[in-house]
């Protein structure tokens, strides 16, 4: 069988709608319509008297994201969950709903807006459309922030068991935890090794959601609050997940030196990023990174860029691990 011959106008044309697709999928997540099709499949109608929502205009929705397997339409017009419909479920295992609702929130998309006055001055879409930078303005729209911390410990969640999985932590020693958010990476560490004990190190504002409690041992973690720009504590591991990609190359090396400066003898720093590979693959880093480019001075980085930091700061990669997902382990260790 002869493999139909592409139409470029029409794949720039779809690339050109493509936030259409996000559109529709926040506004059934808003309105919950996954949850109310656990029990079996119901009609556009039947749906959007439970939603409060217009039935024919929530058909259309749905009918679109059912073209990428986001839901399903049968013959009789009803619309079935599916494996990618369930995880916007608000209870549903792994799921993923108050991740979509934070980046899909109005914040994001006004920024992504201003894309191509950001790419014409070299200037962040945020930092020009609201005033101040983007961590700033989550202190001071408490609102705001709480939903950024919320969607990234939901999309974190689904990561944990393949990171702890995808590493053989050690199994006892002091684990500290940098930039860790609400703790629930360094929660399933500690409940993997019992020797272990934990120190969560974020903003006072970000520790007071944490999750440690849930570990029933309070004597083998603590929460500090700090900057990692200015110190951190010792360790026999730091773990920094999702952080230096917020940074410039400069502020991470002073992230980097403060880890250097702080380890223990024999310590190791343990990185989970999204490391970019060459080429013109697609790859879920080189999305996240231009989401990246609209709000924060950072970028996502090949394995050489991440060696290059490393070795401004005295450190020296030892290894870089796979995970079952799009992110990677990098393992450093003291230069001399």
């Amino acid at each position: 069988m002869t493999k139909p011959v592409e139409d470029p106008t029409q794949y720039v044309l779809d690339e050109a709608m493509a936030y259409i697709h996000a559109a529709a999928l926040r506004a059934a997540t808003v309105l919950g319509v996954a949850d109310h099709l656990v029990d079996g499949p119901r009609a556009a109608g039947e749906l959007a008297e439970l939603t409060g929502s217009h039935g024919p205009f929530l058909r259309r929705v749905l009918r679109l994201l059912a073209t990428r397997g986001i839901f399903r339409e049968d013959d009789d017009g009803r619309f079935h969950l599916t494996p990618r419909a369930d995880v916007l479920r608000a209870d549903a295992p792994g799921t993923i709903r108050a991740g979509v609702l934070a980046v899909t929130s109005e914040v994001y998309w006004q920024s992504t807006g201003d894309l191509t006055e950001a790419v014409r001055h070299g200037e962040l879409a945020f930092d020009r459309r609201y005033g101040k930078p983007f961590f700033s303005y989550l202190v001071a729209h408490p609102d705001v922030g709480a939903m950024f911390n919320e969607g990234m410990a939901n999309f974190s969640a689904g990561e944990v068991e393949r990171i702890v999985a995808s590493y053989d932590f050690p199994a006892s020693g002091v684990l500290v935890d940098l930039g860790g958010g609400f703790g629930g990476l360094l929660l399933a560490v500690l409940r993997a090794r019992p020797g272990l004990h934990g120190v969560l190190f974020d903003r006072e504002t970000v520790l007071a959601g944490h999750v440690l409690g849930r570990l029933g041992a309070d004597d083998r973690w603590e929460a500090v609050a700090g900057d990692f720009f200015e110190a951190v504590p010792a360790a026999d591991l730091y773990l920094v997940k999702n952080v230096l990609h917020d940074w410039t190359d400069d502020e991470c090396v002073r992230i980097l030196t403060n880890c250097r400066r702080a380890m223990n003898p024999g310590a190791k720093l343990l990185i989970a990023e999204l490391v970019l590979p060459e080429g013109n693959e697609p790859h879920y880093g080189k999305v996240l990174d231009l989401f990246i480019m609209l709000l924060l001075p950072g970028l996502e980085r090949t394995r050489a860029e991440y060696e290059r930091l490393f070795d401004q700061a005295g450190l020296r990669v030892t290894r870089m691990l796979p995970t079952p997902s799009a992110y990677s382990l990098i393992e450093a260790e003291a230069a001399n």
